[in-house]
């Protein structure tokens, strides 16, 4: 069925986004390459991108309410409906997964009585399986308004959002300190954060990654953790007692720790290939 025109938002609120658009709009030497921004900024306003939110950002870059729903559908950052304060993330990819990712979403889903992309009655929490984060050699990770928490377990998982439901502090493994969805979605806009000490605390990359940053260079890495070869035997492991989602960046080592058992189909495996290439 037809849909209705979009509702027009409050004048002061549309004053407001419009002054804010502006300014981002002028950033860019052609107005269209503003809409990824435009989107989040739309999105910080109510909590995800509106029929409403997308007929503003097509008034003010000259485009079509279609071309601004295929972008605003295309990526999965932008939600298309209300959703929580908080958006938890379990990433399910293959090394996550293997890890423990699907333990971990399976928990979560029965904990907080919800499926996939869906919102707890307080609307506090909205739980989703999502893709790479980029963050393998801390798997399995979970992120928060897309800040990590890394090397999680169903237990530490479950702690993680009873503390975002109980409005506890919670510290993210790296990164800058919790926001609302809707802040976030102001900063990707491209908005400053302006939380005393937030942009100081965002730091770099962890201590696992840059490692192998150190490794892949070939440069020393003293007292690096890594996998060891098979059929030696693992280098001692720095003490390192931190319950996973209160891991200081300092000292975050990766989870992979120790040599993993490979599938039979493994050449090097003991048992030898089961099957030849392609059967």
């Amino acid at each position: 069925m037809p849909q209705l025109p979009a509702p027009a938002y409050p004048d002061d609120v549309r004053a407001r986004l419009e002054a804010d658009a502006k300014e981002m709009i002028a950033r860019y030497p052609d107005s269209r390459s503003a809409l990824l921004p435009l989107l989040h900024l739309v999105q910080s306003e109510e909590g995800f991108v509106s029929r409403t939110g997308m007929a503003l950002c097509a008034e003010l870059l000259g485009l079509t309410t279609a071309e601004v729903t295929a972008v605003a559908t295309f990526y999965t950052m932008y939600r298309r409906r209300p959703s929580g304060d908080y958006q938890v993330g379990v990433c399910t990819n293959t090394l996550c997964a293997v890890m423990g990712g699907d333990a971990i979403f399976d928990r979560l889903k029965d904990h907080l009585g919800v499926g996939n992309d869906e919102t707890t009655e307080d609307g506090k929490v909205t739980l989703e399986h999502i893709e790479c984060n980029a963050a393998c050699d801390f798997a399995p990770v979970v992120m928060v308004n897309w800040e990590f928490f890394d090397n999680q377990t169903p237990e530490s998982a479950t702690r993680l959002v009873d503390d975002l439901i109980a409005g506890r502090t919670v510290e993210p493994t790296r990164g800058a300190p919790l926001c609302s969805y809707k802040e976030t979605s102001r900063i990707l806009a491209g908005f400053p954060d302006e939380r005393p000490g937030a942009v100081g605390a965002s730091g770099g990359a962890g201590h696992a990654s840059l490692v192998g940053l150190k490794l892949a260079k070939g440069e020393a890495a003293p007292r690096a953790r890594v996998v060891s070869p098979r059929g030696e035997t693992p280098r001692d492991a720095e003490p390192h007692d931190a319950q996973p989602h209160d891991a200081s960046p300092s000292d975050h080592l990766s989870s992979h720790d120790a040599p993993q058992q490979t599938s039979a189909s493994d050449p090097e495996h003991p048992a030898g290939p089961v099957a030849e290439e392609g059967e």
